[in-house]
């Protein structure tokens, strides 16, 4: 396992369509697990394989709630209900944005054992997956956005 870069913003890979994965290897599998070890490490909760530079439909996600997994060739089938709430990415360092998305969806995708699954999410896990999709198919946040502000960095903060 390695922690491995994550392009930002100015990278054009990451306005790039991802491509299908049909075999799972252990190359991928060795990406979806360095894909965890880089997500863990830069404390997201989602990233898509275009963020660490690979143009494959893969996404890992974590909503501290209890679901954690590795999704390939995500795609969502069904979306309805509205949220509006703020988004940040790891590929847009020291900004955060408002983004209108959908509240519940239905994904449909495989696992790391090739299964195809479908899963039903709602509220902050139906935003990651819909952030996180976005990006294999080359769309950031900052596109969607209604406003978009810069954050301070925690390592800024005066400690007392």
């Amino acid at each position: 396992m390695a922690i491995r870069n994550i392009r930002t913003d100015e990278d054009p890979i990451l306005r790039k369509i991802s491509k299908e994965v049909n075999d799972i290897n252990d190359r991928m599998k060795t990406l979806i697990s360095d894909m965890f070890e880089t997500m863990d490490y830069s404390n997201g909760v989602g990233l898509a394989a275009p963020q660490v530079g690979i143009l494959r439909r893969i996404i890992t996600l974590d909503d501290q709630d209890g679901l954690r997994g590795a999704f390939i060739n995500p795609k969502i089938i069904e979306k309805d209900g509205e949220q509006v709430g703020p988004e940040g990415c790891l590929s847009v360092p020291g900004k955060q944005g408002t983004v209108n998305r959908a509240n519940h969806i239905v994904v449909t995708y495989m696992d790391e054992n090739g299964e195809e699954k479908t899963l039903e999410a709602e509220g902050f896990t139906a935003r990651i997956f819909q952030h996180e999709i976005d990006h294999l198919n080359g769309i950031l946040y900052t596109d969607l956005a209604t406003e978009i502000h810069n954050i301070q960095d925690e390592d800024d903060e005066v400690e007392e």
